[in-house]
């Protein structure tokens, strides 16, 4: 009984463990070190498998460059007046997506841009290095702009 357990034991180990894609999934900080995004499944099923949500904004200033309480932001960009007052912190930024070709990746989303309360079209895509490459665009992915995002958590 002994050697039957001896010679499992020594077959499982020479398999190895099966390891898992990684995922985009957790928090990320922006390209431009202002705000971080955590990416997580969508509480609405209906805005796709991921959406990006601000969980902090970093030593935020108005357009005078005076200082602002990240809790106090409002989306005062934004072209819909009934959103203007909507917080910044906790909105979802990013959503609509569908799953890509490769792996951890996902096309044909949304990414709302409170700077200029603009959306565009988006892709993600984590890159080998383990940053998350964002594409967002107007019309076609040839016009637009990438950003490559660092993992926090």
């Amino acid at each position: 009984m002994r050697r039957a357990l001896s010679v499992l034991l020594l077959f499982a180990a020479g398999f190895p463990a099966v390891a898992q894609a990684p995922s985009l999934m957790g928090v990320w900080l922006t390209a431009s070190r202002s705000a971080e995004i955590r990416l997580a499944p969508c509480a609405d099923a209906a805005q796709g498998p991921v959406c990006g949500t601000i969980v902090r904004i970093i030593d935020p200033k108005d357009d005078a460059g005076r200082p602002l309480v990240p809790e106090q932001m409002t989306d005062v960009r934004n072209a819909d007046p009934r959103l203007r007052q909507r917080k910044v912190l906790g909105m979802v930024m990013l959503y609509g997506f569908k799953p890509g070709a490769a792996p951890s990746s996902y096309e044909d989303g949304t990414i709302y841009s409170g700077e200029n309360g603009k959306t565009y079209k988006a892709t993600l895509a984590l890159q080998a290095d383990g940053t998350l490459r964002l594409r967002g665009y107007i019309g076609t992915p040839l016009f637009g702009e990438t950003q490559i995002w660092t993992r926090v958590q």
